[in-house]
């Protein structure tokens, strides 16, 4: 059974197969931001962007970031730190905004 599965996912040992399912992990958490924003915008019968969306993008883009650097590719290295800038840029602007904080104008 192990062997199919490792030629299936083309893994040659533990570590590699370990390191398949970190990437896979991170697919399913970026996966689950859409989720999260396709159920709350049918809820609101409108387009949504809840704040879960840009937390699961953030880990999603971090554990695939770790895969990329594992795998040493710099496409997907270079895409995901762009992401990871545009998620905690998002985050930021969100908390800054919340009553109470103190705003310019």
């Amino acid at each position: 059974m192990r062997d199919i599965l490792w030629s299936a996912l083309h893994v040659q040992g533990w570590t590699e197969f370990t390191w398949v399912m970190v990437g896979l992990a991170g697919q399913f958490l970026f996966t689950a931001r859409f989720l999260v924003q396709w159920i709350a915008s049918e809820k609101q019968r409108r387009s949504v962007v809840p704040v879960a969306f840009w937390y699961f993008s953030l880990a999603g883009g971090t554990v695939l970031l770790t895969y990329a650097l594992w795998r040493r590719d710099p496409v997907f290295v270079l895409g995901q730190s762009m992401g990871l800038l545009i998620y905690l840029r998002n985050l930021w602007l969100i908390h800054a905004e919340r009553p109470g904080r103190a705003t310019e104008s």
